[in-house]
């Protein structure tokens, strides 16, 4: 993570995600195994040409398996100007937290 790029931890992400876009990073596969609840898949090889289908009047909380690739899209977003924020400990840790992962394969836009 670089030092313009906020993040937030999974307590903050869980009082914060009804108010937020939760952004999904890996891959579609990954995601449909488990992933944060009401999070849209948006796999880091696609994300550069999808911008357009998140909102900048909202925060964007980026997720991926552990932190790694949530912090280099969180990056990009905010580059492009979005209040981005990448998730640390993604959802490997929202899963040891206890608190439940929705499985399936992502919504179509």
């Amino acid at each position: 993570m670089t030092s313009r790029t906020p993040e937030i931890d999974i307590d903050q992400l869980d009082r914060r995600a009804r108010d937020a876009h939760v952004v999904d990073v890996r891959e579609v596969g990954e995601f449909a195994a488990g992933h944060v609840p009401g999070a849209s898949s948006v796999p880091m090889s696609q994300l550069a040409n999808r911008l357009g289908e998140l909102e900048k009047s909202r925060p964007v909380y980026v997720v991926c398996a552990s932190g790694n690739r949530s912090a280099a899209m969180a990056d990009l977003l905010v580059a492009a100007g979005f209040d981005a924020y990448s998730v640390a400990g993604g959802t490997s840790a929202w899963s040891r937290s206890g608190r439940p992962l929705e499985t399936g394969a992502p919504r179509a836009s």
